[in-house]
C-alpha cells in the first residue's frame, strides 16, 4: 500500500481562512512538504506553522523565482521525487499550497508529476482573489456580469505588441494579478483604458501587511502578492 498525496489550499495569509478540513489534515500529518523561495522562507509553512506537530518530517523545496522555468522545473522534479519515497514507504505526505491548489498554485506541478501512481485528494483554499474582494469590499460579480482573472506577465506581454487600448479585456469586473515588476505596465494601461477611477489596489491581504487603497494612491512599487480589481458592474440591487 502506497501513502496518499494531499494538496492542501490553506487560503491568502491569515491562517483563520484555513478550512477545518485542512487543519485537521495539517495536524494529523507525519510528512508534510512545501514550497519556499531559493534561500528565503516558506509563505505557506508559515500559515500554516501553529498546525504542524512536533517530530514531523518537512520536505522542503527551494524554487528559483526566474523567468527562465528550467530552474523551477528541477526544483519540482527534485521534490517530486523526495515525495514519492516517502509516499512509496507507505507514508501519506500533505503538501502546503498558498491560496488555492488549482488557482495558480504551486501544488498542481507536483499533482502532474505524482498523480499517475498515488491516490491524491485536493482540499481547496480560499483564493487571492476572493480575499481582495472582501477587503476591499467590492463585490466581484452579480448576475450575469463576467468576470476576467489576468496575470500581470500576460498583460505586460500584450502591452508588447504595441496597442495598449486592447489589453484590457470589456469584463465587467477584471482581476489582475501578480503584480511584482509588471505594476508599472499594468498602472499604465488602466490609466489608458480609461479605467483608474475604477480600480483599488490590495497589496497582502489578510495579512498583518495589508494595505488597501485606491489604484491612484497606489506606491511606485508592488510585491508580488498584490492585486487590481477593476469593478465596472453597477450596483447590483439595481
Amino acid at each position: 500500500m502506497t501513502g496518499k498525496l494531499y494538496g492542501i489550499g490553506l487560503g491568502p495569509g491569515d491562517p483563520e481562512l484555513m478550512t477545518l478540513k485542512a487543519a485537521r489534515l495539517i495536524a494529523g500529518a507525519k510528512v508534510i512538504a512545501y514550497p519556499r523561495l531559493a534561500g528565503g522562507t516558506s509563505f505557506a509553512r508559515s500559515i500554516a506553522a501553529d498546525h504542524i506537530a512536533p517530530g514531523t518530517r518537512e520536505i522542503v523545496m527551494d524554487i528559483p523565482m526566474t523567468v527562465d522555468r528550467a530552474p523551477a522545473q528541477a526544483a519540482y522534479d527534485a521534490g517530486a521525487l523526495a515525495i514519492r519515497t516517502e509516499l512509496d514507504a507507505g507514508h501519506d505526505v500533505v503538501v502546503l499550497c498558498e491560496g488555492d491548489p488549482f488557482f495558480y498554485g504551486s501544488f498542481m506541478y507536483l499533482y502532474a508529476r505524482l498523480r499517475s501512481d498515488y491516490p491524491v485528494e485536493v482540499v481547496p483554499g480560499v483564493s487571492s482573489a476572493m480575499s481582495c474582494a472582501a477587503v476591499a469590499g467590492l463585490p466581484l460579480a452579480a448576475r450575469n456580469e463576467v468576470v476576467t482573472i489576468l496575470p500581470a506577465p500576460e498583460l505586460a506581454r500584450r502591452l508588447s505588441g504595441g496597442n495598449p487600448t486592447q489589453t484590457l479585456p470589456p469584463s465587467d469586473t477584471i482581476v489582475v494579478m501578480k503584480l511584482g515588476r509588471h505594476f508599472a505596465a499594468v498602472r499604465a494601461a488602466i490609466e489608458v483604458a480609461g479605467l483608474t477611477d475604477k480600480a483599488v489596489y490590495i497589496e497582502r491581504a489578510s495579512t498583518p501587511d495589508e494595505q488597501v487603497m485606491p489604484l491612484s494612491k497606489a506606491p511606485e512599487k508592488a510585491p508580488y502578492f498584490s492585486m487590481i480589481l477593476i469593478v465596472k458592474g453597477a450596483d447590483p440591487w439595481l
